[in-house]
């Protein structure tokens, strides 16, 4: 009877150390997930003001329907919050007349060898691509 015991405590410590294992496994996808969802919405938040630029008329300070420029006279002079954020760092990648592109590289050194986030912006949308 003692050997049955002892090797249902055996099974019993394996079964739990791989359940412990498989949660901690989905903790960390979550925690990436809800990583590349935060920097998503910033890039929405800042393409945002990108098209705000955009539209505004040069003499008003905006790009009078062109991103060219949008670096110097809009980007720099965002919150640091949006540019630099706890999750990612944006930059601009590619600036034309009618796009420019923003790329996110996350902070958390887990993930910023395995992929950025791409967030191009047009007069008329605002799509992002994790890459």
């Amino acid at each position: 009877m003692g050997q049955q015991q002892l090797l249902l405590i055996v099974l019993g410590v394996i079964i739990v150390g791989i359940a412990v294992v498989v949660g901690i496994n989905l903790f960390n996808a979550n925690a990436e997930s809800s990583t590349q969802d935060s920097i998503v919405s910033q890039g929405t938040n800042i393409g945002a003001m990108a098209q705000q630029y955009y539209k505004k008329p040069l003499a008003m300070g905006g790009g009078g329907n062109s991103y060219v420029d949008f670096t110097t006279k809009a980007f720099d002079h965002l919150p640091t919050a949006l540019t630099s954020s706890t999750d990612a760092t944006w930059v601009v990648t590619s600036e034309a007349d009618s796009s420019v592109v923003f790329t996110a590289t996350p902070k958390d050194a887990g993930y910023a060898a395995s992929w950025t986030v791409k967030t191009t912006v047009t007069p008329s949308g605002i799509i992002s691509a994790i890459q």
